[in-house]
């Protein structure tokens, strides 16, 4: 059975979808490619499921500056590839970036690059699996489907010293 919960981020509500499984989703408003409501399940409070509790509890910590990994247990709905692709997007260390060919390089074959970035564009857990964390081979900050602005105030948020083309070179 799926739950979701909609509760406020200094970047706006975020929904978080939990099934049997674990943490199934974490979208942002104005989320590109967001399945419809009515696939996320029974909207409950935070607290109705341990999962939900956790997700919503770890997120404020990491935007309070607290938190940086979660042990939220995740449940993504994808194919082989583009779990592939998020669990690589997981060993990006907080505050650190990536080009689309360095992960694509990492799975084995740097020309899978547009693959992986579209792997990285429909990943469902936002912020938890850190897509925010992957720029252009030139560092510039591209594709986000929370929206580029959202981007830019997740990588400020966990480096704010570091401007975006350094920590590639």
């Amino acid at each position: 059975m799926s739950l979701y919960t909609v509760f406020d981020s200094p970047i706006g509500p975020l929904t978080a979808v939990a099934n049997d499984a674990g943490l199934a989703a974490v979208y942002m408003a104005e989320h590109r490619r967001r399945p419809a409501w009515e696939t996320f399940g029974n909207r409950v409070a935070g607290s109705a499921s341990p999962v939900l509790s956790a997700t919503v509890e770890q997120l404020g910590e990491y935007f309070a500056g607290e938190r940086r990994e979660f042990s939220v247990p995740l449940a993504p709905a994808g194919n082989p590839f583009q779990r592939r692709v998020w669990d690589a997007l997981r060993e990006i260390p907080y505050g650190e970036l990536r080009s689309y060919g360095d992960l694509a390089a990492l799975l084995g074959d740097r020309s899978m690059a547009q693959a992986v970035g579209s792997a990285n564009g429909r990943n469902p857990i936002s912020i938890i699996v850190p897509c925010h964390r992957v720029v252009g081979a030139d560092g510039s900050l591209v594709g986000y489907a929370g929206g580029l602005e959202r981007k830019e105030f997740l990588l400020e948020l966990e480096n704010p010293s570091r401007t975006h083309t350094e920590a590639l070179f």
